[in-house]
């Protein structure tokens, strides 16, 4: 497991290539049933140190909302995207994921030497330097606070979501596939933030749909 001074070696390193200016990149949101997909960018300075900076996932809500402000306020520069359930649902979700990533690019006021990209595939459409980094969360600082600045802007979203569904517990799953989500979604059935090309939302709906179509012809 990398630390946190670890996480800026790794930096270091790609920077005396010759990328001084270096982003990272991130999403939040890939696999759940439910809710947007965040995406974020964000440039750190190269002499910066971030005590405790790690995987979003590995850090407690307490502890990732505290870097997130000192991230956002420290920053070079950072570009966050939001898009809807409809937008994946239309996609897909691996065309939304980078299409979302490229919009957090563009909402930065300024273009780095080199984007670094957590997973396997650089964002079309984006004329700078890239390397996609497997992982990149857990071995660079500037992803791994891409992903902090992501992650805290879905799960807001998905705690304000939870206020206008309370039925399937948004606050706590956050749209992902929870046993209480589960048997929320088998007794109430979809809202609209559900992703409808998912399952098992769309057998639901095609379930649902059937049974109101033979519920209509029976009269």
């Amino acid at each position: 497991m990398q630390s946190s001074k670890e996480l800026f070696v790794f930096d270091r390193k790609i920077r005396q290539k010759g990328f001084p200016l270096l982003a990272g990149c991130d999403e939040s949101g890939r696999g759940p049933l439910a809710g947007p997909l965040v995406a974020a960018v964000v440039v750190l300075p190269g002499d910066l140190y971030i005590q405790g900076l790690d995987d979003s996932k590995k850090l407690s809500a307490k502890k990732r909302e505290k870097l997130f402000q000192f991230i956002s306020s420290n920053c070079l520069s950072m570009g966050i995207a939001i898009v809807n359930e409809a937008t994946i649902d239309r996609m897909n979700i691996f065309k939304a994921t980078y299409y979302t990533m490229g919009r957090a690019f563009n909402n930065m006021n300024f273009m780095p030497d080199c984007l670094l990209v957590d997973g396997n595939y650089i964002i079309p459409g984006i004329d700078v330097c890239q390397e996609s980094i497997v992982g990149g969360d857990r071995k660079s600082a500037v992803i791994a606070a891409a992903s902090i600045l992501a992650k805290v802007t879905r799960d807001k979203i998905m705690q304000d979501m939870d206020k206008k569904y309370p039925c399937y517990s948004f606050a706590s799953n956050k749209g992902y596939g929870t046993k209480i989500h589960m048997e929320a979604l088998t007794k109430y059935g979809p809202c609209i933030i559900h992703r409808k090309t998912f399952q098992p939302v769309k057998s639901l709906i095609w379930e649902t749909n059937i049974y109101n179509r033979v519920k209509t012809e029976k009269k």
